[in-house]
């Protein structure tokens, strides 16, 4: 099978821990090609979709992780399945492409769907699941987050776009830093943001489940730097083994439905405590990291997904025709 990755370019891709980097050593395993796309390369041509596409080989090799080979021309007809793997936020490049990529042929799955991915923002999504999270606010209204701090007394204030736990903060009543924290966070109180009850849990980390299909694939658990709150790896954090729990069990079972409505395989969630912090779905990441601590090859059975998942595309589609 022909597996089309579109994401950042591939200077940016940390070998050792980025989770693309692993799915695409698991298709080369598994014997299919792999070719990447990055942004730009998504095109339509009277109604067709098509790719401008690098094949490339993937190699644990830290001097060269990747081996380019020919540039082509990629007809949407020649490929098996996407990858959307661009890193948030989501902005308008990342907008138009699941806009294009809305125009692949039914038997071609994107892992995720663009509905998918537009419907969701990582943050706000999971909103709609109140006994799931923490408290919550999402306000630009000075008097609104005013009054939910004076409630809390402690509590995380971060953007609505961002990832990898950039300019979340831990806002304390005492800090005489607060004012300035959540005004530079809301620009003036003219851009929502989203504060939180502080959850306790944290300070022992957060955990990251991956999910694939509806089922939890592996977790890990992250656990900050002694002088950061935050738990991501992004800033800092270490992984640790973890189970999954039953807790963890009850939240996946609701989100379940949601994320197979959606076309959202491959997902990632952030618990802390009994608590939904995060639902990750334009690239979640972590699988190295799982990998390593429990000795296992998780992006083979992604990978092993995907093709069940053309094949049966590929069949709906003929009993349709």
């Amino acid at each position: 099978m022909n597996f089309v990755f579109l994401m950042d370019p591939l200077s940016s891709v940390i070998m050792e821990k980025d989770t693309s980097f692993a799915l695409m050593l698991g298709a080369q395993e598994r014997g299919h090609a792999v070719f990447f796309v990055t942004d730009g390369g998504v095109n339509l041509l009277n109604g067709k979709i098509y790719f401008q596409a690098q094949s490339i080989v993937a190699q644990k090799v830290p001097e060269q992780p990747f081996i380019r080979q020919r540039a082509l021309e990629l007809p949407a007809e020649e490929v098996n399945a996407v990858f959307v793997r661009s890193d948030p936020p989501f902005d308008y490049q990342y907008l138009l492409n699941t806009w294009l990529l809305d125009r692949l042929p039914s038997w071609i799955p994107a892992i995720n769907s663009p509905a998918g991915l537009r419907s969701v923002n990582e943050k706000l999504w999971l909103t709609q699941f109140p006994s799931l999270t923490p408290r919550t606010l999402i306000s630009r209204n000075r008097q609104d987050i005013i009054i939910f701090f004076n409630a809390e007394k402690k509590m995380i204030a971060k953007p609505t776009d961002n990832y990898g736990g950039f300019a979340v903060f831990l806002v304390e009543h005492n800090d005489p830093n607060a004012n300035v924290i959540l005004e530079t966070l809301t620009a003036g109180w003219t851009r929502e943001i989203i504060v939180q009850q502080y959850v306790p849990e944290a300070r022992k980390g957060d955990k990251r489940i991956l999910i694939l299909d509806g089922e939890p694939l592996g977790a890990v658990l992250r656990v900050h730097a002694p002088d950061d709150h935050r738990n991501n790896f992004f800033s800092g954090g270490k992984p640790h083994a973890c189970d999954i729990t039953a807790r963890d069990r009850e939240i996946i079972s609701v989100l379940r439905p949601h994320l197979a409505r959606l076309g959202l395989y491959f997902v990632g969630i952030d618990i802390l405590g009994d608590y939904l912090t995060e639902v990750n779905v334009t690239s979640p990441t972590c699988l190295q990291e799982m990998n390593r601590l429990y000795d296992l090859k998780l992006e083979l059975k992604v990978i092993e997904f995907a093709e069940r998942l053309v094949d049966r595309l590929r069949r709906e589609s003929t009993i349709k025709a």
